[in-house]
């Protein structure tokens, strides 16, 4: 917390919060106590209507979210929206953000980056996603949950390669922050012997700007299904596959013997 924010919370005529009962400890920890309105993702349409008559009338509201930046995969986009349609003054008080925080300490290039969220749900909407990802050259930042770290990882994997350099924030400005650095293979295998627990921070590399192919596993498995029909056994076709796109033939051979076991399903 910095002096503004305090001073911010303080003086304002109510407090718009994600969580009443989180904002509520910060709240008495610092002695303030100004009254605090639940503002959140599934009453925010009800809500904004009240704060802009709040607001209208000359009052001052600060918007608060449970944990990181309003608005950055927190709630706060709307308010802001409607707030400066309205003209009213929207003042942004910088404070902890995940995303920032993650990359500054990720050892990965500052110079360009991207923040991609949360990846979807919809499985035509997250491959697509996905896709992007894989040919993305500045540094890829993303939050996942930790009940889907496995499934993300697993699937960043195959379109990204295995190889590709991340790092992985856990609990980030919390009591139990800490980082992970390895590649996504590596993480899928630390993740697997460990159970994952609070909130991530993926920072990603992206690739080299010298690349100009990127190959995800469904176009390596085509690739390699094309190779094998001539006759090639499944070894020679991970060598020759291996020479083309400069991905180590170990990883090609693994995923060859996958393709030989769906072929004689």
């Amino acid at each position: 917390m910095t002096v503004r924010a305090i001073k911010t919370l303080q003086t304002v005529d109510f407090i718009a919060a994600e969580d009443t009962r989180h904002t509520g400890k910060l709240l008495h920890h610092f002695e303030i106590q100004t009254p605090q309105i639940s503002y959140h993702t599934h009453n925010s349409y009800a809500r904004i209507p009240e704060l802009l008559d709040l607001l209208l009338e000359g009052k001052n509201i600060a918007l608060v979210s449970d944990a990181g930046m309003p608005s950055i995969s927190d709630p706060g986009l709307e308010l802001v929206q409607a707030s400066i349609s309205a003209q009213v003054n929207v003042i942004p008080i910088p404070g902890v953000s995940a995303c920032t925080t993650a990359l500054v300490a990720s050892g990965l290039s500052t110079d360009s980056f991207i923040f991609a969220g949360f990846l979807s749900t919809d499985s035509s909407q997250r491959r697509s996603q996905l896709e992007q990802l894989a040919i993305e050259q500045r540094t890829i930042i993303m939050y996942e949950a930790p009940h889907r770290l496995r499934k993300t990882l697993q699937d960043l994997s195959a379109y990204l390669n295995a190889d590709r350099q991340v790092v992985l924030g856990r609990e980030l400005t919390k009591l139990h922050e800490e980082f992970w650095r390895g590649d996504l293979k590596e993480a899928i295998a630390h993740y697997t012997n460990q159970e994952p627990r609070g909130e991530f921070t993926l920072v990603m590399a992206g690739i080299p700007k010298g690349d100009s192919k990127v190959w995800t596993e469904p176009q390596l498995k085509s690739e390699l299904v094309a190779i094998m029909a001539e006759g090639i056994s499944r070894s020679q076709a991970s060598r020759k596959l291996a020479e083309i796109t400069k991905i180590p033939r170990r990883q090609l051979y693994q995923m060859a013997l996958t393709i030989d076991l769906e072929i004689s399903q």
